[in-house]
């Protein structure tokens, strides 16, 4: 199965969730490199995303569709958070891309949430596929 077709299998709500995070989580960090404040934020977000995204679909061909795979997130999003929320509090950082990095730090947090609590009932042995 492709991980297309695993997403479509899950519940409305996720698979809106997974469209949300590709704004909140790719496309906004990406913005942020018109800010000259938050060039490094844009990089570091944007390359932490794809080395995340680039893990999870080969956890993906090895594994399948299984709640393990939000341990690429956990492993990178983690320390990514808070370098983000240390950046939030600079004094230099103007009102939008302060405002566009809560929305991403919102959106990490969530989603680590879900990652966390998916991991840790994988490791507790809920080894079924997710949908």
């Amino acid at each position: 199965m492709i991980m297309d077709a695993a997403i479509a299998l899950q519940p409305q709500w996720v698979q809106n969730w997974l469209d949300w995070l590709m704004v909140g989580g790719f496309i906004l960090p990406a913005l942020l490199v018109f800010w000259q404040q938050t060039r490094l934020v844009a990089l570091t977000s944007v390359l932490v995303g794809m080395s995340a995204g680039f893990a999870v679909f080969t956890m993906f061909d090895q594994l399948g569709y299984v709640k393990l795979l939000g341990l690429p997130h956990i492993l990178l999003w983690t320390p990514l958070a808070y370098y983000i929320y240390t950046q939030i509090k600079r004094p230099d950082v103007p009102t939008v891309p302060r405002w566009m990095m809560i929305i991403i730090l919102s959106t990490l947090l969530i989603s680590l949430a879900f990652d966390y609590t998916d991991v840790a009932r994988y490791l507790l042995g809920e080894r079924g596929m997710m949908g």
